[in-house]
């Protein structure tokens, strides 16, 4: 019905990825209760730092006490969309 991963070191940090609900579960409420059981699990807690990329939901994460970046500028990545198709090449 639904998916979501956390990647953390259960120290400092952790990034919220790939939180889908298939279709036909959407609108249930699935997708909060994804979430929030991910950000009260025992060994999440304490964290300095959460971390997610959203381009749809920021209504759900906000609720969770995500905000946008407060200082974009020193925000760095490398990024490589092709990475699952064969093609290596990198975005720049």
């Amino acid at each position: 019905m639904g998916f979501a991963r956390i990647i953390s070191d259960y120290a400092t940090i952790a990034y919220l990825g790939d939180v889908y609900v298939l279709k036909e579960y959407r609108g249930k409420g699935l997708s909060k209760w994804l979430i929030h059981e991910i950000m009260e699990h025992p060994k999440l807690q304490g964290l300095r730092r959460w971390i997610l990329l959203t381009d749809t939901a920021e209504w759900l994460y906000e609720k969770y006490g995500f905000t946008k970046l407060p200082k974009p500028e020193i925000y760095m990545e490398k990024h490589n969309p092709n990475v699952y198709c064969g093609i290596e090449k990198t975005q720049q």
